[in-house]
């Protein structure tokens, strides 16, 4: 932007001298030849860097239209550097200055000392600008941040809000689940005795009449049989599922190898009868609720076991995955993983999350006895420890549970241990 000087006195000679002067600095000149049309200028135009103004001029002389002009509050800011012979007395310069002037240029003209003194109040005049450019951008960016912080202190208002009626939510679901579980339990509870009085009584009325029967009643009789194991099965396991979340059992360092061997051990039937290979590897003491995870470490390898082909001995492999590895941490978290790979009959991936599920059974052939909440409880053991279980499978290709434990809550005891252990 080109800097704009108003230029007034009332002969032409002397304003186009000072133009000429001037003229090679670039500055945008304005001219007035008296002092009434000077403010008829600046009724319109007050964007002006300076003033030079001649103080000898018919009808109002510069010191009265320097009076008027500072009479304006927008004009208040253009200074006004007066042109007057040299003779000019000490009375009439204080009287300039008190009608406003900031210097003053005595005839007849100095250039240099005229360019240097218009220099001076020009680049006050930029820098002058931009700070009123720099303020006007501080008070959009202050009423920029005023309205964020007004829209932040709503924002966090209703977070507060929700947070209240989140933790209220919470409060009544978990009085709620407590409810249920309580309820689970003694209805499993008192299920049982009838249940066992059913088996007994028809037990004992086979035994009675069996020479009665023929092949279709006994048929009748061992379906019954059947239904009810079944029945006694499904409250067992209902059971063992509302006893998770009470059980506030210690958590202490534990060999996960030795807990993994008990657990085969008493399968060694079912271990034998399949003909199953299994393999641990890596296994190290980590801090767990040892009931828990025994029962976790029992549902997923009979869950193994159960789901094999049958033209295939099952092959069964429990590795150990630690932190620093190749697996990245999870939200921050550190876990230790142990993967249960085998080689049955798998499942399409698209049901990994839904096998996880109360009651969930995707193979309902009556050759796979089951209740569906095997592997919910396993979910429901590994989140009692802070963690989670996932599972990746292919249909005909087996399929794989990685169960992820963190660090900072199960405090790894040891990770050092190598080599691997056949069953």
């Amino acid at each position: 932007m080109r800097p704009k000087i108003l230029l007034v006195d009332d002969r032409e000679d002397n304003l186009l001298s000072i133009e000429t002067i001037l003229e090679p600095s670039g500055y945008q000149f304005v001219k007035a030849q008296s002092g009434r049309q000077a403010l008829k200028i600046l009724l319109n135009e007050y964007d002006f860097a300076m003033i030079l103004m001649d103080v000898k001029m018919p009808n109002l002389n510069g010191f009265e239209t320097a009076s008027l002009i500072y009479e304006r509050d927008k004009l208040k800011h253009i200074p006004i550097i007066f042109i007057t012979a040299n003779n000019f007395g000490d009375e009439n310069m204080f009287r300039g200055y008190q009608a406003g002037a900031v210097d003053y240029i005595f005839k007849p003209i100095n250039a240099d000392v005229l360019r240097a003194k218009v220099s001076v109040l020009v680049d006050l005049y930029r820098k002058n600008h931009q700070l009123k450019i720099q303020e006007q951008k501080l008070i959009s960016i202050n009423q920029s941040l005023q309205l964020e912080i007004k829209e932040r202190i709503a924002s966090e208002e209703r977070v507060r809000q929700l947070n209240s009626q989140l933790l209220e939510n919470i409060e009544r679901l978990e009085a709620v689940n407590k409810e249920l579980d309580r309820f689970a339990f003694m209805a499993s509870h008192d299920l049982q005795e009838p249940l066992r009085k059913i088996r007994l009584f028809c037990n004992k009325l086979f035994i009675r009449y069996k020479d009665m029967l023929d092949d279709s009643g006994t048929d009748d009789f061992n379906r019954i049989q059947r239904s009810a194991e079944r029945m006694q099965t499904l409250i067992r396991d209902i059971l063992t599922f509302s006893r998770i979340s009470d059980d506030a059992g210690e958590f202490i360092p534990t060999d996960l190898s030795v807990l993994l061997n008990e657990v085969l051990s008493e399968m060694d039937d079912e271990v034998d009868i399949k003909e199953a290979d299994i393999v641990i590897e890596n296994l190290p003491i980590y801090r767990v609720n040892a009931g828990l995870i025994k029962l976790l470490f029992h549902n997923l390898i009979t869950n193994a076991l159960k789901y094999r082909k049958k033209e295939l001995r099952p092959a069964i492999q429990i590795t150990t995955i630690f932190p620093n590895t190749e697996v990245l941490p999870v939200n921050g978290k550190e876990y230790l993983r142990i993967s249960i790979k085998d080689n049955g009959l798998g499942f399409d991936q698209k049901y990994a999350e839904e096998i996880f599920g109360m009651f969930k059974r995707l193979h309902h052939n009556s050759e796979f006895k089951g209740t569906g909440i095997g592997l919910a409880l396993c979910k429901k053991i590994v989140e009692h420890h802070k963690g989670f279980i996932s599972a990746l499978s292919t249909a005909g290709e087996g399929s794989t549970f990685t169960i992820s434990l963190p660090i900072q809550q199960g405090e790894l005891v040891d990770q050092t241990r190598t080599g691997s252990n056949h069953v």
